[in-house]
């Protein structure tokens, strides 16, 4: 992932620049609407485009502020294709200043969003789900050969498949596969648990995950049509979550970990399989990504934030450049 070079002011050293990036910080959070851009920045990063949007402002007015943001190192960027996208930083701030923007970002997340931002933001949400649910339901008959254009199931099925068998898991009782494609892995999964739930938002490709658990005569698996804030899955425990190859397409991926932690069994386990980031753009028409890989760092901020810790990760590289990471996920 690329990011924004830090300021100048943010690395000088001596007391100077110390002062430099403290008058920087403050600067940068006494405005009111660069606070809201701080707490829609939550739990998700944004292009600017869909920024201007959320905010209803021109990009040049709202570019500024984004640069006074960008400069104190509240905020950082990710190339995707031609589109720049900001999320929180994680870091970037001097030490002596890592307590105070952890206190801005605090405050900042106890404020209610104005009910119209909130509106805009709801509706960004549903037509980045709806763009994805269209093209999957336009292109379930190739899903197989779209997802090869990147990484073919073959690459990383195996070893998904064992980490799953090695989770040191006191129960398996129930498994979860969240957007389960045609099926593949849910034959992976149905021997190793007494229950296996498929979970996908389109309705066409979890009928092709279902007719293909028929032919191969397994009958321990439940098809729920829907996504993970559900009421269908209501009262699940699942011993073991597993996202395949599914987050980049989804719009908000910090919500969708922190729905499946929220599912999950005592000492259960959340596994991820997911391109790390690139800069392939054809990706987003072609394969209906939303997201342009992530970074190994980002992902592992979010689940921290849904109360997942790292247990063991994996990273595959690909003939055609691209990088795959497994991650395995506890919780905290």
């Amino acid at each position: 992932m690329k990011t924004a070079t830090t300021a100048t002011a943010a690395t000088a050293p001596g007391p100077a620049g110390q002062l430099d990036a403290l008058a920087s910080l403050c600067k940068a959070s006494a405005d009111p609407l660069r606070l809201q851009v701080l707490r829609v920045l939550c739990k998700d990063s944004f292009g600017v485009s869909e920024l201007c949007a959320l905010f209803d402002m021109r990009q040049p007015a709202l570019s500024h502020h984004l640069k006074v943001l960008a400069h104190a190192g509240l905020v950082a960027t990710r190339r995707e294709g031609n589109s720049i996208f900001y999320r929180r930083s994680s870091r970037g701030q001097r030490a002596e200043l890592e307590a105070l923007q952890s206190r801005i970002f605090e405050s900042v997340d106890q404020i209610e969003l104005p009910p119209a931002l909130a509106r805009r933001l709801d509706r960004l949400y549903r037509a980045r789900e709806e763009n994805s649910r269209h093209f999957f339901r336009d292109n379930a008959h190739k899903f197989r050969q779209q997802q090869d254009l990147i990484a073919s199931y073959d690459q990383y099925a195996d070893t998904v498949a064992q980490m799953v068998r090695d989770a040191p898991l006191p129960r398996r009782d129930t498994a979860l596969e969240v957007g389960p494609g045609d099926g593949a892995f849910l034959l992976e999964l149905a021997p190793l648990f007494r229950r296996v739930v498929a979970l996908d938002n389109a309705a066409l490709m979890l009928a092709q995950a279902r007719e293909r658990s028929l032919s191969a005569g397994v009958d321990n698996i439940e098809f729920i049509h829907g996504d993970t804030g559900s009421g269908q899955l209501d009262g699940l425990s699942a011993d073991c979550v597993v996202i395949n190859m599914v987050l980049h397409h989804t719009p908000a991926p910090g919500r969708i970990l922190a729905d499946v932690a929220a599912r999950l069994a005592p000492d259960g386990v959340v596994l991820v399989t997911d391109l790390c980031s690139h800069d392939q753009g054809w990706a987003r028409e072609n394969c209906g990504d939303l997201w342009l890989g992530f970074d190994p760092q980002e992902l592992g901020r979010w689940a921290q934030e849904a109360g997942l810790e790292d247990s063991a990760s994996v990273y595959l590289a690909q003939r055609n450049g691209f990088q795959i990471q497994v991650r395995l996920f506890r919780r905290a």
